[in-house]
């Protein structure tokens, strides 16, 4: 395996076969309460149910994924195995940044940066919490 440095880019050459992986379709988050954390993707942050399906021999775990409309990504709320809730984090983007952030301020029960922050190299973002811990970056979209 060799890694070619170019100014602000790595890439990775290797002699291993090639992956059958092709997208990253699905992050995780750990939640205390599913019913909660639903709540508070769909109403606060307007995604919506993309899965909510019980398994197990007695119908005894749920698998649930919300996603920004048109998102063909999704984000599955699980309860924690052996651990605690939260510590996780994702970036969502928008073409919008000040504007989703006004839009989030409004709710006034949000754990939401006071605002947006700009630095050099970076896009214009912020993060908020959900009532676990987790953090949703808000990302200006390229």
């Amino acid at each position: 395996m060799s890694f070619d440095q170019l100014p602000g880019r790595h890439s990775m050459t290797t002699t291993q076969s090639t992956t059958t992986l092709s997208n990253i379709g699905v992050a995780m988050f750990t939640v205390s309460d599913q019913d909660t954390a639903l709540a508070f993707y769909t109403e606060k942050l307007g995604f919506e149910v993309r899965s909510d399906t019980r398994f197990g021999e007695s119908d005894e775990m749920r698998w649930l994924e919300v996603a920004p409309p048109g998102s063909l990504a999704r984000l599955a709320l699980n309860p924690p195995m052996g651990g605690e809730p939260g510590g996780s984090g994702i970036g969502v983007e928008t073409q919008d940044v000040l504007a989703e952030h006004a839009r989030l301020s409004a709710f006034g029960d949000l754990d939401l940066d006071p605002a947006p922050m700009q630095t050099p190299g970076a896009p214009l973002m912020f993060s908020l919490r959900d009532p676990d811990g987790n953090q949703i970056w808000v990302v200006e979209a390229p």
